[in-house]
């Protein structure tokens, strides 16, 4: 039985990715530190499901801890590392951009450092769209400009350590550059789950610059699918742009919410803020043909799903 290691696998994307493994057949050890980045019980909740497992086992600590991973890595047989766990957050990094160096890059060496001492015969890095900063779109796998934040400069970085222990010591590894994930369990900050809650409160909803910036939002279940397919490729070293590949501008995405939920948005805009991207928008033919990447859920549909699941919350607290 193949044991995967996961880091932040409490969080949204790395609790439908435990989930997902166990669903195949994997053991599955989950780190995770429950920061307070947002409300530590939504993660316990997150959880629940994976818990009652047998071949689950949750380990609570941090990708710094040093002691905690020696004494992980030698207490279970890993094959595969996927590295999730991160400080998140653009405009957070800026005002915070040494926690992002501390968590972002020493913590992925960290795991880098372990990963090559036990042999781990993959490691997967959680990267993000954010890395392309002042690229050209539609984004390609070749080539960065300029990342624009601190959060960004640190995934990129860790991109870069993970091509260096690739080279010195053969580990096999890829890096999936996620576009702007959404879906059940997505973040309480994050735009979608955002502007759910404030046009279903009445509240004002603030848009930063005209609306006209867009992004490629991406389903959970496409960016579980192509997670999964990256554990069963053998390479020595890749990145994938994981997107939908069909970007929507700011403003659609306001009328799609307010279409899906059946409420009008109190829209107040504002000055575009840095380290703000204007666009993102993945190629994903590299994807496409190497990992058998093929998106499935549409924009609409999955706006729709992610309101049914808002709902069931909403209602659970009555």
């Amino acid at each position: 039985m193949s044991t995967v290691l996961v880091t932040g696998g409490a969080g949204f994307i790395g609790s439908h990715l435990c989930e997902k493994l166990l669903e195949l057949g994997y053991r599955v050890i989950n780190l995770d530190n429950f920061n307070d980045f947002y409300d530590p019980k939504i993660k316990r909740k997150n959880i629940l499901t994976a818990l009652s497992n047998r071949r689950y086992t949750l380990i609570e600590g941090d990708i710094r801890d040093r002691k905690l991973l020696e004494k992980t890595f030698n207490t279970f047989n890993i094959d595969t590392v996927v590295h999730i766990a991160a400080l998140a957050g653009v405009r957070a990094s800026i005002g915070s951009p040494l926690e992002y160096v501390d968590v972002d890059i020493k913590g992925t060496i960290n795991l880098l450092e372990f990963s090559r001492d036990f042999k781990v015969k993959k490691f997967i890095f959680a990267s993000t769209s954010s890395v392309y900063g002042l690229n050209s779109i539609p984004f390609k796998e070749d080539g960065i400009k300029s990342p624009i934040s601190p959060y960004a400069a640190a995934k990129l970085a860790g991109e870069l350590f993970c091509s260096t222990y690739n080279m010195l010591y053969d580990i096999p590894v890829v890096c999936l550059r996620f576009f702007t994930v959404y879906g059940p369990r997505q973040r309480p900050e994050m735009a979608i789950h955002y502007f759910t809650r404030l046009i279903d409160e009445g509240k004002e909803v603030p848009i930063w610059g005209d609306g006209t910036s867009s992004r490629d939002y991406t389903y959970i279940d496409d960016i579980i699918n192509g997670i999964v397919a990256s554990i069963y490729l053998k390479c020595s070293f890749d990145i994938f742009n994981l997107g939908n590949s069909n970007p929507i501008k700011l403003n659609d995405l306001i009328d799609l919410i307010e279409q899906k939920l059946g409420k009008s948005a109190r829209r107040v805009y504002l000055p575009v803020q840095k380290g703000d991207m204007e666009h993102t928008y993945a190629d994903i033919t590299k994807s496409k043909t190497i990992l058998g990447y093929n998106p499935e859920v549409s924009i609409e549909e999955g706006i729709e799903k992610f309101i049914d699941w808002y709902k069931r919350q909403e209602y659970a607290q009555f």
